[in-house]
């Protein structure tokens, strides 16, 4: 079954659903572009693209029927008037306003629901992973993790939090990375209390954690990762922190599974941290889901009272982030299923000490 058949077995909403964003395109089609469009309906769907693709659309695309798109308005009228569609659905979370309006001018006669049920059952479907899109994305995590292995024996005092972002991405471009999941996270010191903090010219010191949060992307599939380290050994309370984190994290890791909401897994790990006595140094949620974005649904937070289903792939990240000191934060992301997870990251989580 293709994903469009899929997409009418989740929504059926309106005569047409229109999927225009970048993402949702490559989603359906199998094919990176920066534009064009898909006007899918329950008896066929067609991708709209320019001259600039229609070479590559016609010998890869295989779901929907590719057309050379020169004046779309007048083209997208035409299949609308094939399929006798009278209402069509877009996609309320990436349309802008004066899309919209543009589309409603010139479609004077059609409906446009604007409500969020296409892409909310877009989300539903990519939340689930099917085995190409997890081998896409266990194959970016090797990625990852061998250009982690790599980078430690780089990371010493003197060398600056932005040599060593940038060599990691070296690393992962070098291990076949097609692009990084984001911005690479290389922070020291004190810097490490800051979750998303930006790496600086400060240079690692002896005695500091260096908190590492990085992915790679292969086939448009992201991973994410993050690892605190130590170089040198580290005093009493930053060895007593990772420990509460590792724990937490752990304890996260057992949690997960199919069924639980996201709210719910989100407290198996924050909960150990608040008894601990660091609540208020856990400002972030639990995780996230990964894909062809780096954040996608579902989540696990405080206020995603939602089941996980089976198949989701979600990230473990609990943190402790104290302002001035240093912050330490482990990521994991594994695949849900019934019976537990199976966790993506494979790379040590001890404390490592260079």
């Amino acid at each position: 079954m293709s994903r469009f058949e899929k997409l009418f077995q989740h929504f059926n909403g309106a005569d047409c659903a229109l999927i225009t964003s970048d993402v949702n395109r490559r989603y359906f089609t199998g094919m990176k572009s920066s534009a064009g469009l898909i006007a899918a309906f329950p008896e066929k769907s067609y991708l709209l693209i320019d001259f600039r693709y229609i070479e590559k659309a016609r010998a890869t695309v295989t779901d929907a029927e590719v057309i050379e798109m020169k004046k779309l308005f007048p083209q997208l009228m035409e299949l609308l008037k094939k399929h006798g569609a009278k209402s069509v659905a877009i996609e309320s979370e990436t349309m802008t306003v004066k899309e919209l309006s543009s589309y409603r001018h010139f479609f004077r006669e059609i409906e446009f629901v604007t409500t969020d049920d296409l892409s909310n059952a877009i989300n539903e479907m990519r939340s689930i992973k099917d085995e190409e899109e997890l081998n896409c994305i266990k194959k970016a995590q090797e990625i990852a993790e061998t250009a982690l292995e790599e980078l430690l024996p780089f990371i010493r005092p003197g060398v600056t939090e932005r040599e060593a972002a940038l060599e990691l991405n070296r690393l992962m471009f070098a291990h076949g990375a097609e692009d990084l999941s984001f911005d690479t996270i290389v922070l020291s010191g004190t810097n490490t209390s800051m979750p998303h903090g930006v790496p600086s010219e400060k240079k690692i010191q002896e005695g500091e954690f260096v908190l590492m949060d990085f992915g790679a992307v292969w086939n448009g599939y992201h991973s994410d990762m993050t690892r605190t380290i130590c170089v040198g050994q580290p005093d009493e309370e930053m060895r007593k922190v990772y420990d509460i984190v590792l724990k937490a994290q752990l304890a996260g890791i057992s949690a997960a599974k199919a069924g639980i909401t996201g709210s719910q897994l989100d407290a198996a790990a924050r909960d150990i941290i608040a008894e601990e006595g660091y609540g208020e140094c856990f400002g972030h949620s639990l995780g996230h889901g990964v894909g062809l974005e780096i954040h996608e649904k579902p989540n696990a937070s405080p206020n995603y009272k939602l089941p996980l289903s089976s198949g989701a792939v979600v990230t473990v990240e609990p943190g402790i982030y104290i302002a001035g000191k240093f912050g330490v934060r482990i990521e994991d992301f594994v695949i849900l299923n019934e019976n537990g997870c199976e966790n993506l990251t494979k790379f040590n989580k001890n404390l490592i000490t260079l």
